[in-house]
């Protein structure tokens, strides 16, 4: 049986939001090519699968009709349509430009894509590296994403019956899942992210917790900036499996950001490629369904890196470290990890671990029991 599968085509890194903006649709192709470098898509266990195009009607699983058609009209240059109303601005975080609709389809259908051939048992692992959008609002856009394709792959998925757990890495709170879904208790939430008092976008508190039947069921550790790997790690290895284990979701939806990496320019955490594999490799053994998303990442080189190096581990391969030399002669990588994780002054590892631990308590006081843990 094929064991995971990569969606992927080149027209979704083809647009350019804006020449300046950090987010850039480029990485995807970098990643692609790395992988082919690898001969991933020539692996027994490998399927590479094109995207399509959300529908409109899945668009509004999370989204306004209002703010559907607004993103269509002004894709096209509509200029009856005030793109402020819906948070698009030239020089801001989310610049309207031409086509903005169908890249934001595409890549939102991508996550659709790997969502049903997970359901309908392909394959027990899709990886949409154009998805994990996970900001946009019901009736705005935010932090660089229009659609919020998690929280749409999520709702289509809730509408068949099933029990989902989202698990989020990126370095950024993700508020626009959390709050589709703040009042369920059939789909559980866990964010791990750089506290919102220093990041974008200053939400993600350890007492967001959820509201009504969904008490319970929204899950968020803030940590401070400059967490590194053993913390990281460690935090997570407390909170999220007795989670996990006690929630019994069918399927599991993984937002795999790379913006917690040590060198993104945007964020300030201290991962490395170590935590990255220790926590996918973690993650993928937490349920047998998993549904594997992008998201953040602003350092183009880290992103390839560490998508590559998770996309193997989906395949449940290790790739040699030295990067082919094709790619390294054209993109000077010369490896795909890390040689040792970024080392923090002792107090500042310390403060570290004190708020993290201070975090994991609060969730197991206030969040554990309402799962019988």
């Amino acid at each position: 049986m094929t064991r995971a599968a990569y969606i992927y085509n080149d027209r979704m890194s083809r647009h350019v939001l804006r020449d300046d903006h950090p987010l850039r649709p480029r990485r995807l192709r970098l990643t692609y090519e790395l992988l082919d470098a690898y001969e991933a898509f020539q692996h027994p266990d490998a399927l590479l699968v094109d995207p399509r195009e959300a529908t409109e009607e899945e668009l509004r699983l999370v989204h306004s009709d209002d703010y559907v058609r607004a993103v269509a009209s002004i894709s096209r240059g509509d200029r009856s349509v005030d793109p402020a109303r819906y948070h698009f601005s030239e020089y801001g975080d989310n610049p309207p430009f031409p086509g903005m609709f169908e890249a934001s389809t595409l890549s939102t259908g991508g996550s659709l894509v790997a969502a049903k051939l997970v359901l309908e048992g392909t394959v027990p692992i899709a990886f949409n590296a154009a998805g994990g959008l996970h900001h946009a609002a019901r009736s705005h856009a935010s932090g660089f994403c229009i659609f919020n394709d998690p929280a749409i792959a999520i709702a289509w998925l809730a509408r068949q019956g099933l029990r989902v757990t989202y698990v989020d890495i990126d370095a950024h709170h993700g508020d626009g899942v959390q709050n589709a879904f703040y009042d369920s208790d059939q789909i559980l939430t866990c964010s791990f992210h750089e506290s919102g008092r220093y990041l974008f976008p200053g939400t993600g508190d350890v007492a967001e917790v959820g509201v009504g039947p969904g008490r319970g069921y929204s899950v968020n550790l803030p940590l401070l900036p400059y967490t590194g790997d053993d913390v990281y790690l460690a935090s997570f290895e407390e909170v999220v499996p007795p989670l996990i284990g006690a929630f019994r979701p069918d399927i599991l939806v993984l937002q795999l950001g790379v913006d917690a990496y040590h060198r993104d320019p945007l964020a300030h955490l201290q991962l490395s490629t170590v935590a990255y594999n220790g926590l996918v490799t973690r993650l993928l053994g937490l349920c047998p369904k998993v549904v594997c998303l992008g998201g953040g990442g602003y350092d183009l080189s880290a992103v390839a890196r560490v998508w590559a190096l998770e996309y193997g581990l989906m395949l449940g391969t290790e790739w040699p470290d030295p990067v082919p030399d094709g790619y390294q002669e054209r993109y000077g990588v010369a490896r795909l990890r890390d040689p040792a994780p970024p080392e923090a002054e002792r107090d500042t590892q310390e403060q570290a671990r004190r708020f993290a631990a201070a975090g994991v308590q609060a969730i197991k006081e206030t969040i554990f029991p309402i799962h019988g843990l």
